[in-house]
């Protein structure tokens, strides 16, 4: 890996805790480890994160895409639902509706929408046996 810089430090404290700092900003991430594994579940879960990061990839990029053709998408929501699969214990199925705010969007904005989104970057890099089911509602 050529011309690389550390993207977070991750500590591991008691009870199933770490702390992630992203060394760029400074910003700070719990997480603890669910209760159905062990855990208090006072914060997002490493499967959480992954299911949440899908989630906010697609928005980060539909928005990105937006910019550039001065459409708003302000007010958009991901409600994210992540389902486990025991043995192994993985994320098999992780569930994403995204509510879009009613802006009159095209037929053609609309389509434009879905795919930048379910080619996120993070939906390029799940596993392909990982089922992502996503659900555009536009108002």
């Amino acid at each position: 890996m050529s011309n690389t810089t550390i993207t977070s430090k991750v500590t591991y404290s008691d009870g199933l805790r770490t702390e992630a700092i992203h060394l760029k900003s400074g910003n700070k991430i719990i997480t603890d480890a669910p209760t159905d594994n062990h855990g208090k579940g006072e914060a997002f879960s490493p499967t959480d994160l992954m299911s949440t990061s899908l989630a906010t990839c697609m928005l980060t990029v539909m928005g990105i895409a937006c910019e550039a053709r001065s459409i708003s998408m302000d007010g958009a929501v991901a409600e994210v639902t992540k389902i486990m699969a025991a043995n192994p214990r993985r994320v098999a199925e992780i569930h994403i509706n995204i509510t879009m705010p009613a802006k009159g969007y095209t037929d053609e904005q609309k389509k434009m929408l879905e795919h930048t989104g379910r080619t996120c970057p993070v939906a390029l890099s799940l596993h392909p046996n990982l089922i992502q089911n996503i659900t555009f509602v536009f108002n």
